[in-house]
């Protein structure tokens, strides 16, 4: 199937008052994890590769680029590339290039003319490029082992008047907002503010992500699309998942030494997690292709 965009993803989502799931992917499991996840929902998915884990492969943007552009064309499922958390400018020129179809560019760090400058520029050489741009406003805590922000540390929380002054000077297209959310959470204990979504989605014509959304339970997650979140950002619950079988079945088999035994078991637990969140989720089942494997049919075959 040919690559989808996340601008045509995200907005049919919005339009019915869903959300699409986008799944931060670190491994060529990663990649194949979501998307055979995203096969057993039959529900479209974004692939993300933020600039951490550019940085974890060396740097290199290609290589897990191209392996996921792979991926994602012989899906039976629309699945987008989108180029997450990038800060770096010459990182945000490669995307075009290496088959994205969207970035996030953070510029959350910085005083907010710093942020509107910066991202009003990004934005500008994106959108001359055919991608589409998404922007954070607000804090979403706990990015690169730094603690969340306290619930009600200035700017901990996005304001929506300012959002929608941001979105109209920056010219993004997406919003990541930050309701109690945040990054790198191990236990899903995070409550959103229910009514600060939905006045944001109120405020904005452009469609609200919510990042951390590992740390966020089930029925959080449900109500936050429900009040107007369209893009919904997993990572840590896929390593979580990874990790935790691994470690189980070395610990049942520590003469195990070939990777392909324990990592299988890994990409297998995040295929069942994919699954189950995108149902929790309530995205919208894609046409499938004719090329969906059969029941009992090997995903990873070349």
């Amino acid at each position: 199937m040919p690559l989808a965009a996340t601008g045509e993803l995200v907005g049919g989502a919005a339009a019915v008052r869903s959300a699409v799931a986008a799944f931060n992917v670190i491994t060529l499991e990663h990649i194949e994890a979501v998307v055979a996840g995203a096969e057993a929902a039959c529900a479209p998915v974004v692939l993300q590769v933020s600039e951490n884990a550019v940085k974890f492969r060396y740097g290199r943007l290609l290589p897990l680029a191209r392996a996921a552009v792979a991926a994602a064309e012989r899906a039976a499922v629309p699945v987008a590339l989108h180029l997450d958390h990038v800060q770096r400018e010459d990182l945000l020129r490669q995307a075009a290039d290496a088959g994205f179809s969207s970035v996030m560019y953070d510029a959350s760090r910085l005083p907010y003319a710093e942020n509107l400058a910066t991202t009003r520029a990004a934005a500008d050489w994106a959108h001359a490029q055919g991608l589409w741009v998404e922007a954070e406003l607000g804090e979403v805590g706990g990015k690169d082992g730094r603690p969340p922000l306290d619930a009600h540390a200035p700017g901990a929380r996005t304001d929506p008047r300012e959002a929608h002054a941001f979105v109209t000077a920056s010219g993004v297209d997406a919003l990541a907002v930050a309701v109690g959310n945040a990054h790198a959470m191990t236990e899903r204990t995070a409550a959103l503010d229910h009514d600060l979504v939905k006045r944001l989605a109120d405020a904005l014509d452009v469609p609200l992500v919510l990042h951390g959304s590992s740390g966020v339970p089930d029925g959080e997650l449900t109500q936050a699309v429900a009040g107007g979140i369209a893009k919904v950002n997993v990572g840590t619950a896929l390593n979580a998942a990874m990790t935790g079988a691994i470690r189980a079945f070395l610990a049942a088999r520590p003469e195990a030494v070939d990777s392909r035994t324990y990592l299988s078991v890994g990409r297998e637990a995040m295929v069942a997690e994919v699954t189950r969140l995108i149902g929790v989720i309530g995205t919208p089942r894609a046409e499938a292709s004719p090329t969906v494997p059969e029941a009992g049919h090997p995903r990873f075959t070349a």
